[in-house]
């Protein structure tokens, strides 16, 4: 017994000990989120916590999907007949089966819903009425539906439910979108046969994973058929790969980042999702300005350092719409990034979207709340594509829903996101620039 506190002891330094993050400075961070569970069987690595917009926070277990009760595929007791003669008709009726309805048709012939007896089952009522010679067809009474989507189940759905994004898109023709990333996995089903032009910038380090990529892809054009569809499917992506991996790092540096971006100007996108964050870089914030004198509007994630962290950037720049995370209640993320330069916020908590590979599953953090403005911003400019990129910024923080505090605040900016008003809603006119 006198070794057991010893034993107690060395047991809990065993359980206890910290993991450890990776060495130096991260200049712009990409999302790390949490590993797929589609991927690989790769044991799950302890997450980075340096200038990322994901949550790398512990792995939760999810909780089972929600299975929706099937919908009935027909009436309950109904046997439909084309043809049915008032001869068999009778014989049916003495043996118990009732007409609930009954309609001539163009052609001459009867259409007669039938309510069966008791006694038979749904099958032998059907195999009576096709046994006699005058039906010219006899079946169940099928239910038929529009074929639009189907009721939303998964928690993608509540995410757009809680700012009511409309089912399609609105007026004209959706501006070329532009996304700086990760790479993407373009065979995945969600983006298979999305209008995605994937470009990457070259380097000499080892390319970047696609998991962040696809996800935030699947979110603005994902097929809307798919497991994870898009908020704009109609839409064309210009998606470029800026990141490298060093070792467990996956990094732009701030060259590769301008490079991105220069080149999305020059294949004329109106609107730029960037779900990323770092420090302040005067050569960025330089590229920032040209591509708002350019007429292109950028938008990024607010940063998931927490809530007394520095600002990230490029997010923080005054010609950026900077976009926080909040769950479906509208409660903050509780890693977002706070301050002044908060534009606006938008569904980033559990946020369905699709995993690297294949499938889809939740994902958490400002880089999923990003593309949800991003879309607003591209509904906008297809229904008035002469907007600038101020009086764009200005309509999307003026429509916003108040959160928290009344008026503009550090953690929300102006509130939740709102999507565009339909084709025959009015523009509200938004106060100068000047």
């Amino acid at each position: 017994m006198r070794f057991l506190p010893i034993v107690i002891v060395v047991l809990c330094s065993l359980l206890l000990q910290p993991g450890w993050g990776p060495d130096g400075p991260v200049w712009v961070g990409a999302a790390h989120a949490q590993d797929d569970d589609d991927d690989d069987d790769a044991p799950r690595q302890r997450r980075m916590r340096a200038n990322d917009d994901d949550d790398d926070g512990p792995v939760r277990r999810r909780a089972p999907a929600r299975v929706a009760a099937p919908l009935p595929q027909r009436a309950p007791n109904e046997i439909l007949v084309r043809g049915l003669s008032d001869e068999d008709l009778a014989g049916l009726e003495g043996q118990g089966f009732a007409v609930l309805q009954r309609r001539d048709l163009s052609d001459g012939l009867s259409l007669t819903r039938l309510r069966k007896p008791q006694s038979l089952t749904m099958a032998d009522a059907r195999r009576t009425v096709r046994q006699l010679q005058s039906p010219q067809g006899a079946d169940f009474n099928h239910y038929y539906r529009t074929e639009q989507a189907a009721e939303c189940q998964g928690v993608d759905c509540l995410a757009r439910d809680m700012i009511e994004w409309p089912a399609t898109a609105g007026c004209g023709d959706l501006p070329l979108i532009g996304m700086v990333d990760t790479g993407l996995n373009a065979e995945h089903a969600a983006l298979s046969d999305a209008a995605i032009r994937l470009h990457r910038v070259e380097t000499q380090s080892p390319i970047s994973d696609q998991l962040h990529g696809t996800a935030v892809a699947s979110l603005l054009v994902g097929d809307s058929a798919s497991r994870s569809p898009g908020l704009v499917p109609q839409a064309q992506l210009v998606a470029v790969d800026a990141f490298h991996k060093d070792q467990k790092d996956q990094r732009a540096d701030a060259f590769a980042l301008i490079e991105a971006l220069d080149y999305l100007a020059s294949q004329n996108v109106r609107v730029i999702n960037l779900s990323l964050a770092g420090p302040p870089n005067r050569a960025l914030e330089r590229e920032i300005r040209e591509l708002e004198e350019a007429g292109i509007v950028v938008v990024a994630a607010a940063g998931n350092n927490g809530p007394s962290a520095k600002p990230a950037y490029p997010a923080a720049y005054d010609q950026v719409i900077a976009v926080t995370a909040v769950d479906r209640r509208g409660q903050v993320y509780r890693r977002a990034n706070r301050g002044e330069h908060i534009d606006i916020a938008a569904p980033g908590v559990d946020v369905w979207t699709a995993a690297s590979i294949s499938g889809a599953r939740t994902k958490t953090g400002t880089s999923y709340a990003a593309p949800f403005v991003t879309a607003a911003v591209a509904m906008m400019l297809q229904r008035h594509p002469d907007l600038t990129p101020v009086q764009v910024r200005e309509r999307i923080v003026q429509n916003a829903r108040d959160l928290g505090d009344a008026g503009r605040d550090h953690v929300f900016g102006q509130g939740l996101l709102t999507p565009p008003r339909g084709c025959d809603a009015p523009v509200p006119t938004a106060p100068s620039a000047g």
